[in-house]
Parts: structure tokens; C-alpha cells; sequence
């Protein structure tokens, strides 16, 4: 049960994740790489903390703390890596910029749910 409340919250935050990366780079920013890593980020950073209350109260059912926010904002900051390091690989071999997001999410969505869950459920 707990790996389909992980998926269901992951499906929201991506949602939120590549609505907010597409309605900016389709309406407010240029398409250059430097904006597609700029729209993406933002996208990240604001589903980041809606991420972080579903996955604690409704995936783990644990309390938020500092101390878990933290060990949550470090496997972010090791996922958004690899999103930005996937997201451009797949642009720099050509893929548009509206499919890459969705093959980066194939590849790193899985890895994050390990992180995460090592941060709620240490014990």
C-alpha cells in the first residue's frame, strides 16, 4: 500500500512538476536550453514542497519534521540532479523539449522513491 501512496503523490508532484515547466515554457520563456533549465527548475522547486507534505502525512504516514525535511530536501537535491543531467542528454540528442521531461521521469521517478523512503522509514 505504501508504494501506491508513493505513486499516487508522484503522479500529483509530476503532474504539478511538468504542468508548471510546460505553461512557462510554451507561454512566458524563450526555448533555449538555458530557459528549458530554468522553466524546469521552477517546476521542481514549487511541487517539491507540496512532495514533501503528501509523502510525510499520506505516503508514510509520519509526522513532518526539520530533521526529515532535511533528509528529504538531500534526496531532492541528488534527484534533481539527475533530472537536469537527463533532461539535457535528451534534448542534446534531440528529443523536443515537451517529450524529454517525460523520459527523465521514466528513469529517475524509481530512484527517488528508495530516497525518500530511506528518509521516512530509516528504521
Amino acid at each position: 500500500m505504501e508504494f501506491i501512496r508513493w505513486g499516487i503523490v508522484g503522479v500529483v508532484a509530476t503532474a504539478v512538476h511538468y504542468g508548471i515547466y510546460y505553461l512557462l515554457k510554451e507561454f512566458v520563456t524563450p526555448q533555449t536550453e538555458f530557459w528549458l533549465n530554468i522553466d524546469y527548475t521552477l517546476g521542481y522547486v514549487i511541487s517539491f514542497f507540496g512532495n514533501f507534505f503528501l509523502s510525510a502525512y499520506f505516503t508514510f504516514h509520519e509526522k513532518p519534521s526539520l530533521k526529515k525535511g532535511f533528509g528529504f530536501g538531500i534526496a531532492h537535491a541528488i534527484n534533481y540532479g539527475l533530472h537536469i543531467l537527463f533532461l539535457n542528454v535528451f534534448l542534446l540528442i534531440g528529443f523536443s523539449s515537451t517529450i524529454a521531461p517525460i523520459f527523465v521521469f521514466i528513469l529517475v521517478v524509481p530512484i527517488n522513491f528508495l530516497m525518500v523512503r530511506f528518509v521516512f522509514k530509516k528504521r
